[in-house]
């Protein structure tokens, strides 16, 4: 985060684009129909369109048309060809299903909302709970009772199949998967769901381009500390998404919450800015528990954080962080998070934190904020980073937060690796296993109580296989060289039983580990494939 103030800052777009505002004639589905949608190409026999000028380069043709039940925005040309764009409905109220079509990309013009939100828990027709519940009505086809308030989850899945592209219209475009409903946007490596900017078709984006639209949004049920309803000793502790002009809220009770799986997704340009403080990320996680899946994520230069976490109960393996403009991996107000095989890096000259982990002003509230990482490499080369104005180390861990770190490394030789600031009456604490600092000349900063050698302490060189001596042998970026094999490692299984145990410290054990190949797009500060195929960059597209 840039800022303190910017706690759920995400969504001011809802101003002018109402969350729930009642799922209309725009909406994916008629009421009553029962059926799931899917969006396949047209029959074989639709009535005849004409056919579009093949691009001289031999590139992407158009689609003939849109499917039904998207509404055909015309077409975009850039230098991978012609490409039909399709708008979806603003509101998805069935199961929906969007396939892979060739020369076809799915427009979120604006906000588009899975499903709508059944309330703080979800409710049954005995006990409605539908403090947030509004816009979803009988006339759409939804159970309600005598207040109007819903009944039953809308309980929609969005499933995005392997190698759809999605893009954002519009800079305050983005997707909204609300509470009772879920993601399932399930990628491979050879064919990763892709969700960009217009720009980005267009051909007009660099390494340097960021905050063109939104970013993807999921809602859960889980327990966070800052309340705008109910409060965290009754148990009923919920957030209104800040900014939104209806209902946007996340929280509960069910650390387990399901907000659906994202596999090899890459999230490209996002983080657009609505207002001093005020913008999206990449990926932005509120309340969703151990039940979601995220996997092989990658967020590509987004004009805030890579991905945040707000409260609920994180797990996720295979993240990067490419690019991000404030930090690369942010966990606030009572989440309990772990992450392993994380690559952070950051773009030359730019970026604030490769972490940062904040109470965000609830330092005495529960759930205690508890973040975990495994097997992590954390690059920051650049002496002229944000971060010397902003959290000022590398890292900053603040509040009413404990963070463990195990077999990781942090490369930042022109600055400062770690900033702990010691608010609250349990202030943050650390624990260090198996970790290798890469700092400029002054490793540690402390904040309140806490002092440089109070920081110091806590990561403890010297003790649990970590030191603050290490010289990076990183080969192709961010690949372990004969210094990082030579370091000792600890068990992450001995830390959390969500991660895996490894032999080695850092993301990437060698030049055989190749987790991060094919899935992923190439920039010329982090090329994870040697191909040379143009389309692998993230200044382009796939073409097939």
């Amino acid at each position: 985060m840039k800022a303190i103030t910017r706690t759920m800052n995400i969504m001011l777009a809802g101003v002018a684009l109402p969350l729930l505002a009642g799922c209309g004639a725009n909406e994916i589905a008629s009421p009553g129909t029962g059926g799931d949608v899917i969006i396949n190409p047209p029959p074989s026999t639709p009535t005849p369109t004409p056919t579009p000028t093949p691009p001289e380069d031999g590139g992407v043709e158009p689609a003939g048309g849109c499917p039904t039940t998207t509404s055909d925005a015309g077409t975009i040309s850039g230098p991978t060809g012609t490409w039909r764009v399709c708008n979806l409905p603003r509101i998805l109220s069935a199961n929906t299903t969007l396939s892979k079509i060739p020369g076809l990309l799915y427009q979120l013009n604006g906000r588009v909302d899975v499903g709508c939100d059944g309330g703080f828990k979800a409710p049954t027709a005995d006990a409605p709970v539908a403090s947030s519940t509004v816009g979803c009505t009988s006339a759409n086809g939804f159970a309600v009772n005598g207040a109007g308030q819903l009944t039953a989850d809308t309980n929609v899945t969005l499933t995005i199949q392997p190698g759809v592209i999605l893009i954002g219209g519009t800079g305050n475009s983005w997707l909204a998967v609300n509470r009772g409903n879920k993601i399932n946007a399930v990628g491979t490596v050879d064919q990763p769901i892709i969700f960009t900017s217009r720009d980005n078709v267009l051909g007009i984006n660099t390494d340097n381009s960021i905050g063109q639209w939104g970013g993807v949004v999921l809602m859960g049920r889980g327990k966070v500390t800052d309340c705008t309803t109910g409060s965290v000793a009754a148990g009923t502790c919920e957030r209104q998404t800040e900014g939104s002009a209806d209902p946007a809220f996340f929280g509960g009770n069910d650390t387990a919450y399901n907000a659906g799986t994202m596999q090899y997704v890459q999230i490209r340009y996002s983080g657009f800015v609505l207002g001093a403080n005020v913008e999206l990320q990449a990926l932005t996680g509120e309340g969703i528990g151990s039940g979601t899946t995220l996997d092989f994520i990658q967020s590509h230069n987004s004009s805030d954080d890579g991905a945040e976490f707000f409260g609920g109960t994180l797990r996720m393996k295979h993240y990067i962080a490419t690019g991000a403009d404030d930090d690369s991996l942010d966990a606030d107000t009572g989440v309990d998070a772990a992450v392993q095989y994380a690559l952070l890096i950051q773009r030359p000259g730019q970026g604030d934190a490769l972490m940062e982990i904040d109470s965000n002003g609830f330092e005495d509230d529960t759930p205690r904020q508890k973040l975990k990482v495994a097997n992590f490499t954390a690059i920051q080369n650049e002496v002229s980073s944000n971060n010397e104005a902003n959290d000022q180390g590398s890292v900053l861990l603040r509040g009413n937060s404990d963070t463990v770190w195990v077999n990781g490394l942090i490369v930042t030789p022109n600055n400062e690796c770690i900033r702990m600031n010691a608010s609250g009456t349990s202030p943050a604490t650390l624990e260090a296993f198996s970790v290798a600092l890469n700092c400029g000349s002054t490793k540690y900063i402390g904040s309140g109580d806490y002092t440089s050698a109070d920081v110091a302490a806590m990561f403890g060189a010297g003790t649990n296989n970590n030191t603050s001596t290490y010289v990076s042998s990183l080969t192709a970026v961010f690949v372990n060289g004969a210094t990082e094999t030579a370091l000792v490692a600890s068990d992450p299984k001995d830390v959390s039983d969500f991660f895996d145990t490894t032999d080695y410290v850092g993301a990437v054990k060698d030049a055989n580990d190749d987790w991060y190949k094919g899935w992923t797009c190439n920039s010329s500060y982090a090329p994870f494939d040697d191909t040379e195929n143009s389309d692998r960059s993230c200044t382009s597209l796939p073409t097939t």
